[in-house]
């Protein structure tokens, strides 16, 4: 057995780069909760969570340049664990079956001023434990604005360079403008690689996790080109995890998602704009007004 768990070690420690490794308490019961803390926890190449129901304690292993425990242990707390950083939602909590509603030993402790103040409104965050000597702060209440509405100005504050260097590629394919393409695709490389994930809202990280690498690489491949023809094709792989983030971010203005029936010999692409208007990305003047707007945003 300790042969089997060096050999997971060392495959993990391989796929895993800038690897770091802490231990954590997280509360649970059985082997449905180890199942279900280790999937929250787990992030393909960038976090793996090996817990022990028997002590307890959760081996956790992450790339320090794409994750932090903070943002792995809020994962686990939305799906329902408490652990020694932060308190699950009780909603979470609640939805968890019978076997696995442990006991909330760090919830009957934590001391809340002002316990008049309901904390069901805030039940859908995750908690964090050193932050019980301020009530508003540990529940994400800055001046005066309730939890949602800071993480998804903290989501539009992040990701915002990136949509508006999207809207300039789209615009420079739809003047044809292979050059101004390549020029703008580099800027939005920059913005890419700028994106401080630790304040990205879970599910916008979970999001952004997966979706990274293709933005990268579509963007590098349109700045690699200065023809208009080629960057379009990857313009197209670029488009639709752009939209999956911009569906996330919700205090962005209202973007509209087109499609051009005939690209890609009828198959279709997609593109994201500002404009209801039709402005083709994937034709230019050739067809400037092909196609259709098939979801309106926010």
């Amino acid at each position: 057995m300790a042969i089997m768990a060096l050999l997971s070690s060392t495959a993990i420690n391989a796929q895993i780069k800038n690897t770091k490794t802490e231990s954590v308490k997280i509360y649970g019961n059985c082997q449905m909760c180890e199942a279900t803390i280790e999937k929250a926890g787990n992030v393909k190449n960038a976090a793996e969570v090996d817990w022990n129901k028997e002590t307890k304690m959760a081996t956790i292993t992450y790339d320090a340049n794409l994750t932090n425990p903070d943002e792995i242990l809020k994962r686990i707390a939305l799906a329902g664990y408490d652990s020694d950083q932060f308190l699950a939602p009780d909603k979470a909590y609640a939805m968890l079956s019978e076997c696995c509603q442990y006991e909330r030993i760090n919830k009957k402790e934590a001391i809340i001023p002002n316990s008049s103040m309901k904390m069901e409104k805030h039940s859908e965050q995750p908690v964090k434990m050193e932050s019980h000597a301020n009530h508003g702060a540990e529940m994400g209440i800055i001046n005066g604005e309730k939890p949602a509405e800071n993480m998804q100005m903290q989501n539009a504050g992040e990701l915002q360079p990136i949509f508006d260097r999207y809207f300039e590629v789209k615009d420079a394919l739809v003047q044809s403008d292979g050059k101004l393409a390549s020029t703008r695709a580099k800027a939005l490389l920059t913005a890419i690689s700028k994106v401080k994930m630790g304040e990205l809202e879970p599910k916008t990280h979970d999001v952004w996790m997966v979706k990274m690498k293709a933005l990268s690489e579509n963007a590098e491949k349109i700045s690699d080109s200065t023809d208009p023809d080629d960057q379009r094709v990857y313009f197209s792989g670029l488009s639709q995890p752009m939209y999956e983030l911009m569906k996330l971010s919700t205090t962005v203005p209202t973007v509209y998602y087109q499609k051009c029936p005939m690209y890609n010999n009828g198959k279709g692409a997609n593109w994201l704009s500002k404009e209801s208007s039709i402005k083709n990305p994937y034709y230019g003047s050739k067809m400037m007004t092909c196609g259709s707007t098939v979801e309106k945003i926010n």
